[in-house]
């Protein structure tokens, strides 16, 4: 249980840095860094954390299973502007 908190927390370390880098682009290149700064964190989250549950260690599958809780909170809780979901980035 230890492991999915770390995850969670790791996940959004991982958004920060990734948010300021997309923010850093989005100048120049616009909806397309949003759009790929979100492809990055939906796969990293979501494949990454599949492929981490998917293994026989309980302590790998949690820290695996905190990574999609991680992006699966912020989601809500941002209403999708910190994870790219929020259809309002892109008009």
């Amino acid at each position: 249980m230890g492991m999915a908190f770390l995850g969670a927390f790791l996940y959004f370390g991982f958004n920060v840095v990734l948010g300021f880098a997309v923010l850093g682009m989005a100048d120049s290149n616009g909806h397309v860094a949003v759009a790929t700064g979100a492809a990055v964190l939906a796969v990293v989250a979501l494949g990454g954390g599949g492929a981490l549950l998917a293994t026989s260690n309980p302590t790998v599958k949690g820290l695996g299973l905190g990574l999609m809780i991680g992006w699966a909170f912020l989601s809500i809780v941002s209403v999708g502007f910190c994870t790219g979901l929020n259809p309002e980035m892109y008009t």
